[in-house]
């Protein structure tokens, strides 16, 4: 099949002829109609995970069944499906009590086994963690949820349990930060978007965010309390540095809740967050993991339903070598919106 790879850590990414994977015992092989390019992939090529080498990126997928493993008892050959970017092992007190995204023995495509920038991907455990993609939603669609889209659903609906009338600042207008406007006006809340890149505010407005901050180096807490009187109920970093993390802490109210959704790499040793606020304001500090299996009906319901519409998030489809080309930069692209990658497009 072919495959986008790299053979060391920041090494130019080719794609390239490798063998297919088989289906595990328990697992299955999903022929990829479409996968997602997220910054967690580039996290992984930079580095900051511990992953084998030569590495096959890709976490957010969708397609179609292609071969099933010795003991998979809810799947066929042919059967439309998605799969959390966490794969739980289905046998653990955290699987079985439905916590599957915070499994100690998960595996993760794209990073603990090769992902799905490919035209085939291995996955484990399917009776846990593949997930039904109902006829009206596409590929894409449903690929744009396995990490991003579900992992600020839960972060929101799970985590911060954000009620309707309530404030949210959202920080980073990319595919994560996106999603959470989304989600957030779905449920209610008012919502002040902040990013540095002017397009993606205004796919943020376009998508019913209240405000919009340009994060031009102002002081971004200050303007988000004088367009809030006080401070939002909720904050979501989707971004994953020292500087949106603090912004969004000190952009709260008291009392209010932290949802940490982007990645922080460490710097010096650990990431360095502003706990004097934390403490003197009670505030909650929630982290985002990703979504199990268990919890898609409700999202998906209300794609159905249209009252989510993940689609919208995407700005565009590429082939394996494009995605090869994109990856290296994906931290510096100025994206507004998701790019979806479809392996048969040449």
């Amino acid at each position: 099949m072919r495959a986008v790879i790299f053979d060391a850590i920041g090494a130019t990414p080719t794609v390239r002829d490798v063998p297919e994977p088989t289906a595990p015992d328990g697992g299955v092989v999903v022929e990829v109609h479409a996968t997602g390019l997220c910054r967690s992939d580039w996290h992984a090529w930079a580095g900051h995970d511990d992953i084998a080498l030569p590495h096959v990126p890709g976490h957010e997928l969708a397609g179609i069944v292609a071969s099933v493993g010795a003991g998979v008892t809810k799947w066929r050959v042919g059967d439309r499906v998605t799969v959390p970017f966490v794969c739980g092992c289905g046998r653990c007190e955290w699987c079985r009590q439905g916590d599957a995204q915070v499994c100690p023995d998960q595996e993760q495509p794209g990073f603990t086994h090769w992902g799905s920038f490919a035209e085939y991907v291995a996955l484990h455990a399917a009776d846990t963690n593949l997930v039904a993609i109902p006829a009206s939603v596409s590929f894409e669609a449903a690929a744009s949820l396995g990490c991003r889209f579900a992992t600020a659903y839960r972060g929101l609906v799970g985590r911060a349990r954000l009620d309707a009338g309530e404030s949210v600042t959202v920080i980073g207008a990319g595919g994560v930060g996106l999603s959470a406007v989304m989600i957030a006006k779905a449920l209610g809340a008012r919502v002040v978007a902040v990013d540095r890149n002017a397009e993606a505010l205004k796919v943020a407005g376009d998508l019913g965010a209240d405000h919009v901050v340009v994060a031009d180096g102002s002081d971004v807490p200050t303007a988000v309390h004088d367009l809030t009187g006080g401070g939002t109920h909720v904050a979501v970093d989707a971004v994953g540095s020292e500087q949106t993390c603090a912004d969004a802490i000190h952009s709260l109210r008291r009392r209010g809740r932290h949802v940490q959704i982007g990645l922080l790499p460490p710097v010096d040793g650990h990431p360095r967050v502003p706990m004097a606020r934390v403490i003197g304001w009670e505030l909650d500090l929630l982290g985002s993991h990703g979504m199990a299996a268990v919890d898609y009906p409700s999202m998906l319901a209300l794609i159905e339903s249209g009252g989510l519409r993940p689609q919208d998030l995407i700005e565009r489809v590429i082939g394996l070598e494009e995605a090869a080309a994109l990856l290296p930069t994906f931290d510096r692209a100025t994206v507004a919106g998701m790019t979806m990658i479809n392996p048969a497009t040449r």
